[in-house]
């Protein structure tokens, strides 16, 4: 027991570390903008590209390292002249420059496909940042329907067993059957599972919630309700406006153009390799020798430099350099139908996201008084009952009438939200 309880002392605390955070949809936003694992990601691809710029850009920049060496060698083969074989000593350190002098336009290919990367890097981060600002406005709206349907769940429990409670006290009294009884029994027993769905969807929602923040140890509540605010930002008044702006802000397009740049600096980098090319090398150190002739040993040191122009012109390389072009411009042809691809799929994700919106906002206009209506037809339907001009039917027709509008008045709201979001993805302008 003692054991036992010491693994609780140590433990109990430990799960009561984790507190609950109630977030707006805004401070959800900042959250995820800075800890969203996406966008940690796209942080450190910005990372990988200056490192791959420094790297070709230092091909433009002089190498210079410093070599050692210490050898000994031996030749048998001078006796044959009747000179012994002699061992030489040698020793040698030097410090060795080239350069890139001239290399048909190559280096410089190099260095602009990596300044273009560059740019790829934040568009890499726009685009993450966009589709982080989508799904957590979404998960933020699917936490709040949840909660609004769980509310609903309870309070339909809660009018069934009223109705239990009053069937009950008018069997008592006399007033009313078994049947009546059972049929309250039931109707409030079938509100059960709701009940308990509509709470794990609560749970649910709330964990995705917390994936997309990034927030480990912490829980996550939201504060918000799906009110639809009155003043809500202007949107293009048709396709072709949403799709001309699309064309200029998706990341992902702007991306594949800047790749189409580097692509095309890799057939003008492959198409230099069978040509002549121009360096400068040179070279300074001292050098030691040492020759073991028979009798006294002979040693010398000193100074030792050289410099010179090398020109390399691999004239025919067995067509190896023809199959690196060929490879690059299709590898460049691949992209062009790649970006035509995607300018088709934007411009059906952007169509489909319209109709989607259009079509979310006239289904919540539509619903808009209907639970009013519904309100005020289940008070006539329980004064009716009453005073015994409507039957018990009637009333849970009413009450489920209530019940259906107030949900697909949450949902609705719930789906303007998610389409108009979606809808400012789709022209690359949410968050924005």
């Amino acid at each position: 027991m003692k054991f036992v309880f010491m693994i609780l002392v140590v433990f109990i605390p430990v799960v009561c570390n984790a507190e609950i955070k109630a977030l707006s949809l805004d401070q959800a936003i900042s959250v995820a903008l800075e800890k969203n694992r996406d966008i940690e990601k796209a942080r450190e691809y910005a990372h990988y590209v200056q490192g791959k710029y420094v790297e070709e850009r230092a091909a433009a920049l002089p190498q210079v390292s410093l070599n050692g060496t210490a050898m000994v060698s031996k030749d048998g083969s001078q006796q044959i002249a009747g000179t012994p074989a002699q061992r030489q000593f040698g020793r040698a350190v030097d410090l060795t420059v080239s350069q890139q002098l001239y290399t048909w336009g190559k280096l410089n290919a190099a260095i602009r496909a990596a300044e273009v990367g560059l740019k790829t890097a934040d568009e890499q981060l726009r685009l993450y940042r966009q589709a982080v600002y989508r799904d957590v406005v979404t998960s933020y709206h699917d936490v709040l329907l949840s909660r609004e349907l769980s509310r609903m769940a309870l309070e339909n429990r809660a009018q069934k067993l009223r109705h239990l409670d009053e069937a009950t006290r008018k069997f008592n009294a006399g007033v009313a059957t078994d049947y009546d009884v059972l049929a309250a029994e039931v109707a409030a027993e079938n509100t059960q599972p709701e009940v308990i769905r509509t709470e794990n969807g609560i749970r649910m929602a709330r964990e995705k919630l917390r994936f997309l923040l990034a927030m480990e140890s912490d829980e996550v509540d939201v504060i918000e309700s799906l009110e639809v605010p009155t003043a809500d930002r202007s949107l293009p008044a048709n396709f072709e406006q949403a799709f001309q702006l699309a064309g200029k802000k998706r990341p992902e397009l702007a991306d594949l153009q800047l790749r189409l740049r580097i692509y095309d600096e890799l057939v003008t980098i492959a198409n230099a390799e069978n040509k002549p090319r121009l360096d400068l090398k040179g070279g300074a150190g001292w050098h030691w020798a040492s020759l073991n002739d028979p009798g006294p040993a002979q040693d010398a040191d000193g100074a030792a430099w050289n410099v010179g122009l090398y020109v390399t012109f691999p004239f025919f390389d067995g067509l190896r350099t023809s199959g690196k072009v060929a490879q690059a411009k299709s590898e460049l042809r691949t992209k062009q139908i790649e970006e035509t691809k995607l300018l088709e799929s934007i411009a059906l994700e952007v169509r489909q996201a319209e109709f989607s919106f259009r079509e979310a906002a006239e289904i919540l206009k539509a619903l808009s008084g209907t639970v009013k209506q519904a309100e005020r037809l289940l008070q006539m339907a329980e004064k009716g009952y009453e005073f015994g001009v409507k039957i018990r039917l009637e009333v849970d027709d009413a009450q489920l009438n209530l019940l259906l509008a107030r949900s697909n008045l949450a949902r609705a709201r719930r789906d303007y939200r998610v389409a108009q979001v979606y809808y400012l993805w789709s022209m690359g302008i949410a968050g924005e």
